[in-house]
């Protein structure tokens, strides 16, 4: 008997740090791809690869061939599409909800051993300033706002449904997820990359819970074998205004500081016009209203139950953002054209 691994989003920020931490420990690994994804350049023969997309079914079945009887089959769902656009998608709810449909029947129908589906502290209710937010048990898409948080909570629903049900699945809800080993330009990873080359002049007033994604793996694994049936985790860290993160930037680098900040009436008067600027341009625009309002809501979360069944204990964020940088300095190394003046910054690990 022997323990398999299988990872949707496998070329992705948060699925490649999940298979790295196994791959590290041993562990045997499937991951599942887009099609025209690369990533040959993370894993080389480490990992058996199969490509498709979520939202057909069938094209995920490979991922089964070849497995004994008694293999124990532990399935990571990490694959979907962050949006932070204000318009609607269709294509996000296909990906996030449908796919999510997708997986759960694939693992109901070959019996895998445990299900850990991961989720959004956006799909959880927001409470009022003040309140710290814990987990939930039920989760309506209309008690959230934006697209992105209405399809999380709807495929987190279909995976208690499945759980309630008989199927070993448990749910992660990641805050907001920053670090190295981005190669996909992420929101957060743009943001420090703009700082970085000196292309990010302004700042809005603000802020949110950041965490390692490093961490957010870590807890991931520990709930392949820790995680309770049924139960959702927070995997947070603390709160940190966006003044804070970029003048952590400005000391670990050496750079300028960002010294102007945006009205807040100013950002969601101009965030129309931004989207539409960078729609043109085929680029994601840092903000829009919808992450002006996530910016600007309660991100007060507390990742006590994690603490207590996983054993999880975030790092301090400063030696995140260190890592970040000093990964982005090593895989590009242009990084800096515009900011010569920036020492140096070797990773903490």
């Amino acid at each position: 008997m022997k323990r398999v691994y299988m990872i949707t989003g496998i070329g992705g920020h948060l699925g490649n740090t999940v298979a790295r931490e196994l791959l590290a420990t041993g562990e045997t690994v499937r991951g599942f791809a887009q099609p025209n994804e690369d990533v040959t350049m993370l894993y080389g023969d480490a990992v058996s690869i199969v490509r498709g997309d979520v939202r057909d079914k069938n094209s995920m079945e490979p991922l089964f061939f070849g497995l004994k009887s008694e293999d124990e089959v532990y399935f990571i769902h990490c694959a979907g599409i962050v949006s932070v656009a204000s318009k609607y998608d269709q294509r996000v709810v296909d990906v996030n909800v449908r796919g999510t449909e997708n997986v759960v029947s694939l693992c109901k129908e070959h019996s895998v051993k445990k299900l850990v589906y991961i989720s959004s502290v956006h799909a959880l209710p927001e409470l009022p300033h003040g309140n710290v937010i814990h987990e939930v048990e039920g989760f309506h898409a209309e008690a959230v706002i934006g697209l992105y948080a209405k399809t999380k909570a709807a495929a987190t629903q279909i995976v208690l449904d499945a759980a309630r049900a008989g199927l070993d699945a448990t749910v992660i809800h990641p805050s907001g997820i920053i670090g190295p080993n981005d190669y996909g330009n992420g929101h957060l990873t743009q943001m420090v990359i703009n700082y970085l080359n000196g292309s990010l002049t302004a700042c809005v007033e603000g802020g949110y819970d950041f965490v390692d994604v490093r961490d957010v793996a870590d807890g991931i694994i520990a709930a392949t074998s820790k995680g309770k049936k049924g139960e959702c985790y927070i995997l947070s860290n603390r709160y940190i205004p966006v003044r804070e993160l970029l003048n952590t930037l400005s000391r670990i680098t050496g750079g300028k500081k960002i010294t102007t900040v945006l009205p807040l009436w100013f950002a969601k008067f101009t965030a129309p016009l931004a989207e539409l600027y960078y729609k043109i341009r085929h680029e994601s625009p840092l903000f829009t209203r919808y992450t002006l309002y996530t910016l600007t809501s309660n991100a007060r979360f507390t990742y006590e139950k994690a603490r207590r069944d996983l054993g999880y204990k975030p790092r301090d964020i400063n030696a995140t953002i260190r890592d970040t940088v000093a990964f982005l300095t090593k895989e590009r190394k242009n990084v800096f054209r515009k900011h010569g003046g920036h020492k140096p910054v070797p990773a903490m690990g």
